[in-house]
């Protein structure tokens, strides 16, 4: 029998780093698509629904992974709220990971769009057509997206303290390598 692990899983890492990698994009991406009425707002508007259902794929591996594979443990001198903010932020960045992609989804629906991705997937509506529910998804995808920006700032900023200050491990189990 093993003990508990000091790293996060090869997939578990892999994953995380994808998914740092195009929600950083979706971020940057969905601003310039929101603040552009030119000739690239269409293939913004492309790259951002194709992304966004690609993070929802990711985020819902993620979490089977996660629940199959666990976790490191936190530090054991890690005062308790700090734990406790670590287990809602996690929380937090999942349901935005795996809610701003259904949001983004319902919205289009609500509209009337299609949900048209790279190479002519189409998906179905998820929600009926309706103006005040497309205002209302279009309202908390908006605002949740910056929040969302909010979220991974403080995740970084916390992974740095981690790793800079506190130099407790907690950084390096998700960093490639033993």
């Amino acid at each position: 029998m093993t003990g508990p692990t000091t790293h996060f899983s090869t997939l578990q890492r892999l994953l995380h780093w994808l998914m740092a990698i195009g929600i950083l994009t979706m971020l940057f991406v969905g601003v310039g698509m929101v603040s552009t009425i030119g000739r690239q707002y269409v293939p913004l508007l492309v790259t951002h629904k194709t992304l966004g259902i690609a993070i929802l794929v990711l985020a819902l591996v993620r979490l089977v992974v996660r629940f199959i594979s666990g976790a490191p443990p936190l530090p054991a001198d890690l005062p308790e709220p700090m734990k406790l903010a670590a287990y809602l932020s996690h929380v937090a960045l999942y349901a935005l990971m795996i809610g701003m992609p259904l949001i983004g989804w319902a919205m289009m629906s609500a509209a009337g769009y299609p949900i048209v991705l790279y190479g002519g997937l189409r998906l179905p509506a998820i929600v009926p057509q309706s103006d005040s529910l497309h205002a209302l998804l279009w309202s908390a995808h908006f605002y949740l997206a910056f929040a969302f920006f909010a979220l991974v700032l403080m995740h970084l900023a916390a992974a740095l303290f981690h790793g800079l200050v506190r130099r407790d491990g907690v950084l390096q189990t998700m960093l490639p390598g033993k």
